[in-house]
């Protein structure tokens, strides 16, 4: 069995680095012969190698664009209303919908077979099989290993990671509700799996983003908490001033549009606008001062009047009836399409969840927590913890299709990173530290806008906190 290790010291071994890209893609393949094809093929001058020095490597758009005028295109429309009740069975059409989906995906890079006909026919036992499954349980068992509990439609098995493994630093990242591949060995009785790798349904290494055909610029933010007295209305009027003179067509704000009542203890002290009415009228106004030419998506975050399950609905009419004709509102998440270029837009309340669950984690490090999320192609795994989840008929968190830019809040961290040629953007906030940031040692990094060219997809950073 290749593993990580090996494949890096073959290549340092005639002199040569290797991007982690054909690392993954050849731990993968596990096709030793592939790797001597590649240094054979390798050009003298060359010192790293990348996707491209692999043979047979290219990359591929995920889908066709739609290009039409005014060039913006609202991909998604599936929250339901608020008020809407679930019924119980709800539940089980939403997990199988996930497993349906994500294990489609899997398929590509994992021959997994049914768990019942794995576990009742002893010809598997202690042989080399793979198996595709949803995360039931996750725990580590009293000599340090880990032990998940993998389900599909037909049945169960435990699924034991060595943590004498080099697999083992992916295990202890395994999350409840997500679904993975493993490839291993049944043990003699039939009732306990020994991993050998782990595969998640990921972003595609051949993935290549689509870039507009014509010039275009959107600015992305979130978490303007309009009524907070930690609103920084300075800093918001500066970013006004420079909007009506910027080259940008379009603005995406990712929730948590104003502070909101209620939403913690102890809120009525900390508010300039105590009516939540007036938070989004006062909003409107600031929109008004944009100009009339750009156009405005608005996503709504927990601190939104809709309800707190994702996905959340768009914002109602009762509060946004002043805002002006340029705004389109959109559920959380929704996917939306400018000049062709995808951007998933998500608030980000499971990074709660991601940051108590996966080692290492940090509020600090929001493009870590994005990449994590692509890797799993869910915005928001786990059920039942901080971030609350409104079970359907259809799993609308899912991560597909693949967007060019991933666009978060929540945090009040400013990050940027790209993964596997998806730009994740978390685009802080236009609030002060916060009591509760203060006693948590969180120190936001406010008044940011992060601008992308859409022809490029290289990105800015401007700072109006002076």
């Amino acid at each position: 069995m290749l593993g990580e290790q090996e494949i890096v010291h073959r290549f340092l071994a005639t002199n040569l680095q290797v991007h982690p890209d054909v690392v993954k893609y050849l731990k993968d393949q596990q096709n030793p012969g592939l790797i001597d094809e590649i240094i054979a093929g390798i050009s003298a001058h060359t010192v790293v190698v990348g996707p491209r020095d692999v043979p047979g490597w290219k990359t591929e758009r995920d889908g066709t664009r739609f290009l039409g005028d005014p060039y913006v295109e609202i991909i998604t429309g599936n929250a339901t209303p608020n008020g809407k009740g679930v019924d119980f069975t709800d539940f089980n059409h939403y997990f199988r919908d996930r497993y349906s989906r994500l294990s489609a995906i899997l398929k590509n890079r994992v021959s997994g077979m049914p768990i019942e006909a794995l576990t009742k026919n002893s010809r598997y036992r202690q042989e080399d099989a793979a198996i595709i499954g949803m995360v039931a349980d996750v725990r580590t068992t009293a000599k340090g290993h880990r032990m998940a509990t993998l389900e599909d439609a037909t049945g169960t098995i435990n699924v034991l990671f060595n943590r004498d493994r080099e697999i083992f630093a992916e295990a202890e990242k395994i999350i409840p509700d997500e679904v993975i591949g493993v490839n291993g060995k049944l043990s003699s009785d039939g009732t306990l799996f020994f991993a050998e790798t782990l595969v998640r349904p990921d972003i595609p290494m051949s993935n290549a983003p689509f870039t507009s055909d014509r010039p275009g610029r959107a600015v992305l933010i979130s978490d303007v908490h309009v009524g907070s007295d930690t609103f920084l209305a300075e800093a918001w009027d500066r970013f006004s001033s420079w909007l009506s003179t910027a080259n940008v067509q379009y603005l995406l704000i990712a929730g948590d549009i104003v502070d909101g009542i209620g939403i913690y203890p102890g809120q009525e002290q900390e508010l300039t606008i105590p009516n939540i009415y007036e938070q989004y009228d006062t909003f409107a106004e600031m929109l008004r001062r944009f100009p009339s030419h750009l156009h405005i998506i608005v996503s709504p975050g927990n601190h939104d009047a809709v309800r707190g399950s994702e996905p959340q609905p768009a914002l109602p009419p009762a509060f946004t009836g002043k805002f002006p004709d340029n705004v389109m509102l959109v559920e959380n998440p929704a996917l939306v399409g400018l000049q062709g270029v995808r951007v998933l837009m998500y608030h980000g309340r499971s990074y709660d969840d991601l940051i108590s669950m996966i080692p290492g984690a940090s509020y600090t490090d929001p493009g870590a927590m994005m990449e994590e999320m692509l890797r799993r192609r869910h915005l928001a795994c786990t059920y039942g913890m901080r971030a609350p989840i409104m079970a359907a008929k259809k799993d609308c968190l899912l991560i597909d299709p693949v967007p060019e830019i991933l666009h978060t809040g929540h945090v009040h961290i400013c990050g940027i990173r790209r993964y596997k040629n998806v730009l994740c953007v978390n685009s802080g906030t236009w609030q002060a530290q916060t009591k509760f940031q203060k006693q948590m040692n969180i120190q936001p990094t406010p008044a940011r806008a992060t601008v992308v060219d859409l022809q490029t997809l290289g990105f800015e950073i401007f700072d109006f906190n002076a």
